[in-house]
């Protein structure tokens, strides 16, 4: 591999580490530049895990050392979204892809949509909501949301903030700091399957994951500093570029070979 190679995926690995701190949605564009340089979906896919790891762990870190990590109410969600990502990862299923990507890009939409039309909701959190137990209902939200993430990944970020700002009542910093601890414990499970498969390109993850941890440090410096609006705005242009990407008005891959 050669130098601009490995500039290349460091700088991809920058862009996905920030927005996926901040919100969601990198995984498309980290993925999208791993498949050109040659990787097939599968290994593809198991290499961007290397990527999502460090940068959980970076993120993670940062919002733990600014006091924004609440792991006393978020125990129980990382639990269930870990044993949910274990079942995810190791099912093979016969449901359509596009179709589920289509679900997915009407549910970020509608999630779009309470952005904007309650943003107390996602700036305030909502203590009535935070100051309760986890009942067994938020348990089995958090399980099925795990599944997905070990099943597919993207879009795991959208999946994993409403869950923890319209159903258990977080704001939107401290459910991103909850977040990407979730996505740090639940993600090695899933990576170890692909490493045991053979579905993992080191030459292409190192690069691609330093880039991540400083992209994932930048954002959630930015996340504290700046607070839950500005989390909101970038979350609000991530959710619009992953729609436009699902329903094909967008085409990251077109863009990657063009610049290539």
């Amino acid at each position: 591999m050669i130098a601009i190679d490995i500039i290349a995926l460091a700088l991809g690995g920058i862009f996905a580490g920030f927005v996926n701190t901040l919100a969601g949605g990198g995984s498309i564009v980290s993925l999208s530049l791993l498949m050109l340089f040659g990787l097939d979906a599968h290994v593809a896919n198991g290499t961007n895990r290397v990527a999502i790891i460090f940068q959980s762990f970076t993120s993670s870190e940062t919002f733990r050392a600014n006091q924004m990590l609440d792991l006393k109410k978020g125990r129980m969600p990382v639990i269930a979204a870990t044993l949910g990502s274990l079942f995810g990862a190791w099912t093979a299923t016969d449901l359509n892809k596009t179709l589920l990507e289509k679900i997915i890009a009407l549910v970020m939409l509608a999630m779009l949509f309470f952005v904007f039309y309650k943003p107390s909701i996602w700036l305030k959190g909502d203590s009535t909501k935070y100051d309760k137990p986890v009942s067994w209902i938020d348990v089995a939200i958090f399980l099925f949301i795990g599944f997905y993430g070990g099943l597919v990944q993207v879009g795991i970020g959208y999946l994993l903030l409403a869950g923890l700002v319209l159903r258990l009542g977080f704001d939107l910093v401290k459910a991103n700091a909850l977040k990407v601890f979730i996505t740090f414990v639940y993600s090695p499970f899933a990576f170890a399957i692909f490493v045991w498969n053979g579905q993992v390109s080191w030459v292409h993850a190192l690069p691609l994951a330093s880039g991540a941890v400083v992209g994932a440090f930048m954002a959630s410096k930015l996340a504290v500093k700046h607070g839950a609006s500005f989390v909101r705005w970038v979350l609000a242009a991530m959710v619009i570029i992953t729609v436009l990407q699902t329903f094909g008005v967008l085409n990251i891959s077109s863009f990657w070979k063009k610049v290539g």
